[in-house]
Parts: structure tokens; C-alpha cells; sequence
């Protein structure tokens, strides 16, 4: 059962910035990389794992050095999308730049 709302909550948090996307795609793409997703993530795992603050920190550290492959993501989607190019070409080039970024947070990360 706590997994089904863990799963609600999520997919509520994903349609409504969809929704709002319609309308205010700026204001829908601030909340897609807020930090309300990580704030689920930390409850979760704090519920999860009560006084766990070693867990706690190694997820916080990861999510912060995260930022970087993300960003390579959305900088890679933007200059496609200038040049008006197909969606499954932005999202692949933006996909492999962000393995790549993935890649090499994990191996300094480790």
C-alpha cells in the first residue's frame, strides 16, 4: 500500500506539470527541476529508513553532483530545439549527453 502512494503522489506531481505546461511552459519546466521531486525522494527514504543520515547525505551529495548531467540535458534540448529539429533527435542527442554526464558522475562520485 505504501508503495501505491508513493506511486500516486509521483504521478500527480508529473501530470500537474504537464498541465501547467499547456498553459505556462516556463513556470511548468521551474517545477519539473525544482527540488520537489528530491523532496519526495528524502521523505521516502527517510521513512523508509528512519535516522539513516548516511543515506540521507550519499543521496543528497548524488542529486547535487546530478545537477550537472541535467543540465547538460535541458542545454543540449534548448540549442536543438533552436534549430528546430525533430523531437527524436533532441531527445537522443540530449539523452546521450547526459549518459555521458551520468557516466562520469558515477565514476567520480565512486
Amino acid at each position: 500500500m505504501k508503495f501505491v502512494i508513493k506511486l500516486l503522489i509521483s504521478v500527480c506531481v508529473i501530470s500537474i506539470c504537464a498541465a501547467v505546461a499547456r498553459k505556462v511552459p516556463t513556470l511548468a519546466g521551474l517545477i519539473a527541476v525544482m527540488p520537489l521531486t528530491g523532496l519526495i525522494v528524502l521523505v521516502w527514504l527517510y521513512l523508509d529508513n528512519p535516522g539513516n543520515f548516511t543515506l540521507m547525505t550519499d543521496y543528497t551529495k548524488g542529486a547535487l553532483w546530478g545537477i550537472v548531467p541535467s543540465i547538460l540535458f535541458f542545454l543540449v534540448a534548448f540549442l536543438c530545439f533552436q534549430k528546430h529539429l525533430p523531437l527524436w533527435i533532441v531527445l537522443c542527442a540530449s539523452f546521450a549527453v547526459w549518459l555521458v554526464g551520468a557516466f562520469f558522475h558515477q565514476l567520480l562520485l565512486k
